[in-house]
């Protein structure tokens, strides 16, 4: 659930509400879902039926407090970014933006200290939304070959994002450009300014969403399982001054998916009320895109 527009370390605050209500949902939720199926991901369309998967890379992430323990290199491909938080520490994100081959990790590390969206050379690939501490969360996608940088944007308790206490590390992508490996998904959940559609309604058990970006700008998808008699507009009002106890328990998701990007992420659903949520900030005005009105609710029987 993570805001990733604006981006200068002194006035990050208002850009951060949505990992801190990350945060305190999962430090107050009674249970969390650990979410370990395999994830499956597609650029533009399914396999065909009985057409075997290709088997996806794994970029493992060990998360701790603010650093980064993944390899120096991964492959071009289908890639599952896997992401294993330490137990009892602050929640982390894997965020993965590819930077242009005439920048450096030290252009983005100093981009970020001036206000407003990323540089056009800074593009947003795809995330791994913050699981609870000690859990695991992964998203699939296809990625091509170049450099690359881990992030992290979720704040501490004192209001300042990982990144700016170091949390960032670089990574290249090695090997040749290839055709967009495309995998099947039983759900697709395409994003627009300011909606989810589902392709299907979601059911009880395991699940792979394959999550679309067709808007022009960034967006993510944050799953929250709500609170009985709540709604996602008071996950959305909650946000605002965190005020009382949470109106419900955050799953993983999907976050920053550039524009045209795709992504897949496992999900188990049990009986209850979920909720989507994006709070990417607008590129015209700044507000949430929940402030827009970019929020699906809906049942699990």
């Amino acid at each position: 659930m993570l805001v990733k527009n604006l981006r200068t370390f002194p006035l990050i605050m208002p850009s951060f509400r949505a990992p801190m209500m990350v945060a305190a949902l999962a430090v107050t939720a009674i249970a969390c879902t650990t979410q370990h199926a395999s994830a499956k991901a597609d650029s533009t369309t399914a396999a065909a039926p009985g057409t075997p998967a290709a088997a996806p890379n794994v970029l493992l992430v060990k998360t701790s407090d603010y650093a980064f323990s993944a390899p120096d290199s991964v492959q071009a491909g289908l890639t599952t970014i896997r992401l294993v938080t330490n137990p009892g520490h602050e929640l982390h994100q894997v965020g993965l933006i590819r930077i242009d081959s005439s920048k450096t990790p030290a252009d983005f590390l100093e981009s970020m200290k001036s206000p407003g969206p990323l540089p056009k050379w800074a593009v947003e690939i795809a995330g791994v939304n913050p699981p609870a501490p000690g859990q695991t969360a992964e998203v699939t996608t296809n990625l091509e070959p170049g450099s690359y940088m881990l992030v992290c944007f979720v704040p501490s308790p004192d209001g300042v994002p990982h990144i700016a206490k170091g949390m960032a590390r670089p990574i290249t992508v090695t090997g040749s450009a290839s055709a967009a490996a495309p995998l099947p998904a039983d759900v697709e959940l395409t994003l627009t300014d300011y909606a989810f559609r589902l392709s299907t309604p979601l059911t009880a058990g395991a699940h792979v969403v394959r999550v679309v970006n067709s808007a022009p700008q960034t967006h993510e998808v944050q799953v929250v399982r709500l609170a009985p008699g709540k709604t996602a507009a008071d996950v959305a009002a909650w946000v605002e001054h965190m005020q009382g106890p949470p109106p419900g328990e955050p799953l993983s998701g999907v976050a920053g998916l550039g524009a045209g990007n795709s992504a897949t992420f496992p999900l188990t659903l049990t009986p209850g009320e979920y909720a989507f949520l994006c709070f990417i900030p607008d590129a015209k005005d700044g507000k949430p895109h929940v402030a827009h009105g970019m929020m699906y609710q809906f049942k699990v029987s």
